[in-house]
């Protein structure tokens, strides 16, 4: 591909390798020195000097599966400041500028989670940071598919996944969700791709493959997004649509085809959407997430494609991001539940104004049980992760990425919504959007402005809110949820089990949430015939809902219920949500199928994910 970066100076060609003279030039100023993290443990940029807009330009080169670029940052130094610091991670630098003049540089030694600190010598009179790179072979947030990868089979597909940290894989940037830039870029891609970014975007390729993008609001590293590949659009309204592959488009606007009632009813919630337009693109399946809520671009995995909208409470919760999260951002990874349980309280919210309360409260009745679950079995190995403030310094913030701040986030804030009355939690919670919109939040400064601006000290007291926050396990006065439908469901299941005779008339109409209730409550005895029997009924296995298949083997692996292994094996093969992944071969691992598990994953890792393989890596003791 032939570099589109004309004009720079020769000795910042990022399109071509450097020669020796200029690798040898480039070592006389690059140097290796300790750095400590900043205020926030996961990120080596300090307060002394900040970013404040990023001027990206770039060329995405799939046939050496790297991104040559330049990022010309727009900074703000404190009085007195010597230097600033970025979050590299696997780049290679060419040369750095600092107000067109070159500079030497400093790298910290290398850290498996955090990568590089890169420090930059500036006065505080600085006003712009040039930083010519290319990204590596190890650029934990690019996914390079090969055209057999993707839905279509004839073009490569890229994909980026920067959250938690991983932006400074693919951007020198300061990676931390504290920091806040606007952006602007160009990016050149082959003619016949379309690239799409986490801003505003085109509804159709150009003919030269270069396309631009502006940001105008501000958004921390981890939803800087890019997409590039053989991408058509369909609009749903004036502001929302989506992005799939040519085979995926007509399947994909058939299912989001509630897009536009969920941001109005979001709206009417907590206030107006920030954020110009709402689209969505759906990936291929080996997006290692059911979605990502790049800013007025959410990445989706495929398998929310069920054909019948059931899986869509996943749009409901990125959409919902659009405020608890991009709009009022955690300031740190410790604070994650300020993101997440936000976000599933709202994504709860906007269901139950779609779709109704009963339907909003079988999607509570499975998050309640799958939290309670999960917290059990992290009590035995983690502990401390079942607080909602967490403690991740040391650590890779993705190991916070659990159950506990999504779920127990979202029956905490629950709670304090019947202590107190809907009325005046929904009028809280849109002061709290609207009051902090493009700002960021500590546990802490929450707590504050909750004692100021709801909760009395009785009710406080009541809620027991420090024991929510600080301690360990689920508060006994977690929220009940009542469904009527699962009571029937639970009334067929048992009905089996006591006659083998499975009830197919009563199970015509029901959800795929019913189902998976059905799936979640079969009880540990179950036997491998009875499996059978129940597979005959409701052809479980041949299914083409991802939700219902991940549910479907747990039962069934522990069973040894052989004839669901080859679907684990397609399944495994062809999916990369980690979600659908992590207990599948946990089941395996658990009934003693550890040979069939390694077999199944050396097939499958080339198609995950950074993301997922890191997890199958150490679940699964896996070395190359």
């Amino acid at each position: 591909m032939k570099s589109f970066l004309p004009g720079l100076l020769a000795l910042a060609m990022v399109a071509c390798n450097p020669t020796p003279q200029e690798k040898q030039e480039k070592s006389m100023t690059t140097t290796e020195v300790a750095m400590e993290t900043g205020s926030d443990p996961h990120s080596y940029a300090k307060a002394e000097a900040k970013v404040k807009h990023l001027n990206w330009k770039a060329e995405v080169n799939f046939e050496n599966k790297e991104i040559q670029a330049l990022a010309q940052w727009d900074i703000e130094a404190q009085a007195g400041a010597k230097y600033i610091f970025f979050d590299i991670y696997d780049l290679e630098i060419d040369s750095i500028l600092v107000d067109g003049a070159k500079t030497d540089f400093a790298l910290s030694t290398f850290d498996d989670h955090l990568g590089q600190g890169l420090r930059i010598p500036i006065s505080d009179k600085a006003k712009k940071v040039s930083i010519y790179y290319s990204t590596g072979d190890d650029a934990r947030a690019l996914q390079w598919l090969d055209a057999e990868q993707t839905a279509d089979k004839n073009h490569p597909f890229l994909f980026t996944q920067s959250q938690a940290i991983l932006a400074r894989s693919w951007v020198p940037t300061q990676d931390s969700p504290g920091i806040r830039f606007t952006y602007n870029a160009e990016v050149k891609v082959p003619s016949d791709m379309l690239a799409l970014m986490s801003a505003s975007n085109p509804m159709e390729k150009s003919d030269d493959g270069v396309y631009h993008f502006e940001m105008p609001q501000a958004i921390p590293s981890y939803l800087l997004a890019l997409s590039v590949g053989n991408i058509e659009f369909e609009a749903i309204s004036d502001r929302t649509g989506v992005y799939a592959e040519p085979s995926l488009l007509e399947a994909s606007a058939y299912e989001f085809a509630d897009l536009e009632k969920m941001v109005q009813a979001a709206e009417e919630l907590y206030g107006p959407y920030a954020w110009g337009r709402y689209d969505l693109i759906v990936l291929p399946p080996s997006f290692p997430f059911g979605g990502m809520e790049n800013p007025r671009l959410t990445f989706a995995t495929p398998t929310i494609l069920a054909g019948d909208r059931s899986l869509v409470s996943l749009v409901a919760h990125e959409l919902a991001h659009s405020w608890s999260g991009n709009l009022v951002t955690n300031a740190t990874w410790d604070d994650f539940w300020l993101n997440e349980g936000f976000t599933v309280y709202f994504e709860h919210r906007i269901m139950e104004a779609v779709y109704g309360r009963e339907y909003s409260e079988m999607l509570a009745s499975l998050t309640r049980a799958g939290l309670q679950e999960a917290a059990a079995d992290m009590l035995k190995e983690v502990p401390n992760d079942t607080k909602l403030k967490l403690d991740l310094e040391g650590r890779n913030p993705d190991d916070g990425v659990t159950s506990i701040p999504y779920d127990k986030g979202y029956f905490f804030l629950r709670l304090m919504e019947e202590t107190v009355g809907r009325e005046r939690f929904d009028e809280f919670l849109k002061n709290y959007f609207q009051g902090h919109k493009f700002q960021v939040m500590t546990t802490e400064e929450f707590i504050t402005y909750l004692k100021t601006n709801l909760l009395s000290e009785e009710e406080y007291a009541a809620v027991r809110v420090d024991e929510w926050i600080y301690e360990t396990g689920i508060p006994d006065n977690l929220p009940a949820v009542e469904s009527d439908r699962f009571t029937k469901v639970d009334e067929v299941l048992a009905s089996f089990m006591n006659s083998g005779s499975a009830d197919i008339k009563a199970t015509q109409n029901w959800t795929t949430h019913e189902w998976l209730h059905f799936i979640n409550s079969i009880p540990d005895s179950i036997t491998a015939e009875q499996l059978a029997k129940l597979d005959e009924a409701y052809a479980f296995t041949a299914s083409n809902n991802s939700e219902i298949s991940a549910a479907w083997f747990q039962p069934t692996i522990a069973a040894n219920y052989e004839a669901v292994y080859p679907k684990v094996e397609s399944f495994l093969v062809s999916v990369g949500r980690r979600k659908f992944l992590t207990p599948t071969y946990k089941a395996l691992l658990g009934a003693k199928q550890d040979q069939l598990a390694r077999d199944i994953y050396k097939k499958a890792r080339p198609n995950y994910h950074a993301v997922s393989r890191e997890t199958m890596d150490d679940l699964l003791k896996w070395e190359e």
